[in-house]
């Protein structure tokens, strides 16, 4: 259910405005990497406007996902650390119990 509602108010939208988008900017542009000589054909990129607004896009989204992960770090690391705290309680639960049941003596009826 919330899979169709996120097609149909997010996805259909979007894909919309981005197809919108593309054909309204599909003139070639120029992208120079050299500033002191704009002119260097060496180091000029000439692309659709639409691509180079995708690409700017694209690297921002890897770029936010990279630094929402790097600053989440701690957070893993505390539940490794917890989930390594779990094992060895249980392990010493689990030791402590037979031990019990080991020293306990049989329960006789009688």
């Amino acid at each position: 259910m919330f899979r169709r509602f996120f097609w149909v108010v997010v996805m259909i939208p979007l894909a919309i405005i981005l197809i919108a988008l593309s054909v309204a900017n599909r003139n070639i542009v120029p992208f120079t990497i050299d500033p002191f000589t704009p002119g260097n054909p060496t180091l000029t990129f000439s692309a659709p406007l639409f691509m180079y607004l995708f690409a700017s896009l694209a690297v921002g989204l890897i770029l936010g996902s990279v630094i929402t992960w790097l600053a989440q770090g701690h957070y893993r690391v505390n539940a490794r650390r917890a989930a390594a705290e779990v094992v060895a309680l249980r392990k010493e639960a689990q030791t402590r119990e037979t031990a019990i049941r080991a020293n306990q003596p049989a329960l006789s009826n009688g």
